[in-house]
Order: structure tokens, then C-alpha cells, then sequence
């Protein structure tokens, strides 16, 4: 049962002729006192609210409704509907407990899409359950480990996969982001579509429409052909946006446009088009802060999070790092050719004892760094620890690579070479070593400058 809120008998008949249409069982309240006693007797699933339902236009009216309705249920649905020129008062709304908005003239595909979607995320307490009974549900093969608090992640991703929640993944880097936004798209209805990944730190602002929505041929000088951008690629599938928090201002506007209406326009053309994907965000920086310092938008940052995922520091889940260990090991017995690889017990001790900052990908190249260098089939603590020492200065619990001497880009910049030389420059491989994917070491390359004569995989 859908309550919707407002004034207009227009808008109130259209929306209640969309939603009926779609099999849901509509109320309607045309002012707050009606709307309140609804919410009381009748307790909808679900409210629509326009908060300027009364001929003032500053929304205090509905501002002061929605309060009432969070005092009375502070878990049902609410979303509201807003001009495009009152955007900051939906943002208000947000911060009150809304949870989400819809301009007007609104989209009825959207307008349905939201409402399945918070209907369905409503609908779905969580039950806990074991890693063993998440694996028969749902395709999670690529994240290894069993820690409580990965556990509930997964249950999570499983919840909202089959919606079209909009998903924040946020977390240190190296922990897997990419990873569970993988796992959220084949888990959803759209698997059998594109997966676009996008890392919106390398794109620059000149770029950024091009690159996004797409040009045609003569949109500006160079441009000698048709240009398709990501978002149209991702058209029925899931684009991820990765790094958003690195995105700048100028940019931010541009995306949040695309994201609310679901339209945009291709670079030289005057044709507005329509695109459906499921939008994952990551990033590995505080956008609330960022909010308050002014560096990211406050209504774009709504638009995203509709549901947050925080992936904790592998330090925080230590019994996980033998099972990694033991993926990564095996991994490289079919690919180095070396069936008899193991870690000693006292290593895979010492390895759960190491703070690793770079979280996972950290622990990923120590351990190939490891299996390439030492000859031995059973690798102990003094193997490890040799390739972790890669600097001078030392700690005394745990010797540091590069601490003080080496910054993170010179450090990236130097085992992407060590990856292409060993692979012997097949692409594939060396990204595989890295634990990245072929496009994310096209980058790394073009960004450091890395020059290399791509051989056969």
C-alpha cells in the first residue's frame, strides 16, 4: 500500500493511475492532518511526498509532516518529489530521514523503479547466515574469507543485488571494492549485461564529457569519429564509478544531471537520450567530510548512497588473511608451475601480525613477490620478510617498505615494471600478478609512462 501526499489532484491522479497500473494499492491525502491520521491507521508501505503541498512554496509545510511521520515510523519509505529549483530542499528532506527524491516533470520508469526498489529493500529483513549457505544463494567466488563482519557485507549485497539501489562502496584502498561491486552486478538481474568500470580520478574535466557521455565527429578539434561514452555502454547493465570522490566540481554537476534525470547529451549533438543502468559508486575518502569542506556536492552525494557498503581494513579482519594466503598460493601453483608451493604455519602467523596498509593488494604482492623470488617450495617468515624490508629505514616491530623514501606512485610505478618484465609484457598476466585488470594496467602504464611492446597472452 503507496500513500501519496499532495495538493495537485493532477499530480495525485497521475501517480495513482502509474502506481495502480504497475499492481500496487494506492491512498491519497491531499493535506498534512489527512496524510498524518493515514500514516497512523492505515500504516503504508511505502509514501510519496511533495513537500509543497499547500499554496506556500518553501516546503515548511512538508518539512514538518515529514518529521511527524519519522517520529511516528522511522523505517517506511518515504520519497519525495521536488521542482528542480527547490533541490536543496530535498537534500533538507534527506537529512530528516527521506529516503530519496524525485524532480519533477518526473520520469514514470524511474518514478516506478524507485518505488520497486525501496519497496523491495523494505521487505527483506536481513537473516544471518553462514559463508556455506551464502555460496549455494548467490555468485561470491571471487571474495575469500569468513570473518563476521564480511559475512554480514555479503548478506547485504545479497539483499539489494536484485534491486536497482544505487550502492557507495567506500573503504582504504586495496580492499576490494571492485571486488564486491563485481559481485553486486552478477548477482543482479542485469548480469547479462555490461559491467562498465570507470576510475573518474584519471579523467580530467576537459575529458569528461567525451569520455562519459560520448561525441560526435567534429564536436571539437581532433575528434574524427563517433565517440560512444561509458554511460551508453552501460545502457541495462551497471556502470561503476569508481574513485568518485576524486571527480571535480565542475564534473560533479554533470554526473549528478545524468544520474537524476536519467538523461544526458552526447558532445556536438542536440538529441537529449535516455539511459537505464544500476550505478555503483566507490571511493576511499570521507565524502561527508569532503561535504562539509565543500569539495563534493551534498545532493550528488545523496544520489549515490542510497544504500553504503563499508569494506574494513584487512588489519581488522586478521583470522581472514590465511584463507587469502592459501587462494593467492594456489593461484600461482598452476600459473608459476610450482604444485608443491606452501606457507610455513609460523609465516602464515607472522603474515595475520603485519598491519598492511595496503590491505589486500598489499598482501597479494607480497606473497608473489615472495613466490617468484625464493626458490623454496615451502616458504617461511625470512622469505616473506625479505621482500617486505624494501627500505632503510626500519621499524621495531615491522620493517616498512619504502617508509620516508619511496612514495606510493614510485612504488606502483616500480612493481608494474617487475610485473611486465617477468611476464615478459603479456598484458594479461602481468594484471593478473598485480591483482588488477588489464584496463586498470593500461593506465598504470600510460601514467607512469611506462614504455612496453605489448606480446601475445
Amino acid at each position: 500500500m503507496i500513500l501519496v501526499v499532495d495538493d495537485d489532484i493532477a499530480v495525485r491522479t497521475s501517480i495513482s493511475l502509474l502506481l495502480k497500473g504497475a499492481g500496487n494499492e494506492v491512498l491519497l491525502a491531499d493535506n498534512a492532518v489527512q496524510a498524518l491520521e493515514m500514516v497512523k491507521t492505515k500504516q503504508p508501505n511505502l509514501i510519496i511526498l511533495d513537500l509543497n503541498f499547500s499554496i506556500d512554496t518553501s516546503g515548511k509545510e512538508g518539512m514538518s509532516l515529514l518529521k511527524k511521520i519519522r517520529a511516528f515510523d522511522a523505517k517506511v519509505p518515504i520519497v519525495l518529489i521536488t521542482g528542480w529549483a527547490s533541490i536543496e530542499l530535498a537534500v533538507e528532506g534527506m537529512k530528516l530521514g527521506a529516503n530519496d527524491f524525485i524532480n519533477k516533470p518526473w520520469s514514470n520508469d524511474y518514478m516506478l523503479q524507485t518505488v520497486e526498489t525501496l519497496l523491495q529493500l523494505n521487505g527483506k529483513p536481513a537473516i544471518s547466515q553462514s559463508r556455506k549457505s551464502l555460496t549455494k544463494k548467490y555468485n561470491f567466488s571471487q571474495i575469500i574469507g569468513e570473518d563476521a563482519g564480511l559475512i554480514s557485507i555479503l548478506e547485504t549485497i545479497g539483499r539489494v543485488a536484485g534491486t536497482n539501489a544505487s550502492v557507495l562502496i567506500t573503504g582504504e584502498s586495496g580492499t576490494g571494492k571492485e571486488l564486491i561491486a563485481e559481485a553486486i552486478h552478477e548477482n543482479s538481474t542485469r548480469s547479462a549485461k555490461p559491467f562498465v568500470k570507470v576510475n573518474l580520478g584519471g579523467i580530467s574535466s576537459s575529458l569528461f564529457e567525451s569520455e562519459m557521455f560520448g561525441h560526435v565527429r567534429g564536436a571539437f578539434t581532433d575528434a574524427r569519429f563517433d565517440r560512444t561514452g561509458r554511460f551508453e555502454m552501460a545502457n541495462k547493465g551497471t556502470i561503476f564509478l569508481d574513485e568518485i570522490g576524486d571527480l571535480e566540481a565542475s564534473c560533479q554537476v554533470k554526473l549528478l544531471r545524468v544520474l537524476q534525470d536519467r538523461t544526458y547529451e552526447v558532445l556536438g549533438s542536440s538529441r537529449t537520450k535516455t539511459v537505464d543502468t544500476r550505478v555503483v559508486c566507490a571511493t576511499n575518502k570521507n565524502l561527508n567530510e569532503m561535504v562539509s569542506s565543500g569539495l563534493f556536492r551534498e545532493d550528488l552525494l545523496y544520489r549515490i548512497n542510497l544504500i553504503t557498503i563499508h569494506l574494513p581494513a584487512l588489519r581488522e579482519r586478521p583470522t581472514d588473511i590465511p584463507l587469502l594466503v592459501n587462494f593467492f598460493i594456489d593461484n600461482m601453483k598452476e600459473l608459476y608451475g610450482r604444485p608443491d608451493l606452501q606457507v610455513s604455519p609460523a609465516a602464515m602467523r607472522w603474515l595475520q601480525q603485519l598491519p598492511l596498509p595496503g590491505n589486500i593488494r598489499q598482501l597479494k604482492n607480497l606473497v608473489e613477490r615472495t613466490v617468484l623470488i625464493s626458490s623454496k617450495n615451502e616458504l617461511g617468515i625470512d622469505d616473506f620478510q625479505s621482500q617486505l624490508n624494501l627500505s632503510p629505514l626500519k621499524n621495531d616491530k615491522v620493517k616498512l617498505p619504502g617508509v620516508g623514501t619511496m612514495t606510493l606512485d614510485q612504488m606502483e610505478a616500480e612493481m608494474v615494471k617487475q610485473a611486465m618484465n617477468f611476464h615478459k609484457n603479456r598484458i594479461t598476466k602481468a594484471a593478473a600478478s598485480l591483482g588488477i585488470t588489464r584496463n586498470a594496467l593500461y593506465r598504470r602504464l600510460e601514467k607512469h609512462q611506462i614504455p612496453f611492446n605489448e606480446t601475445e597472452d
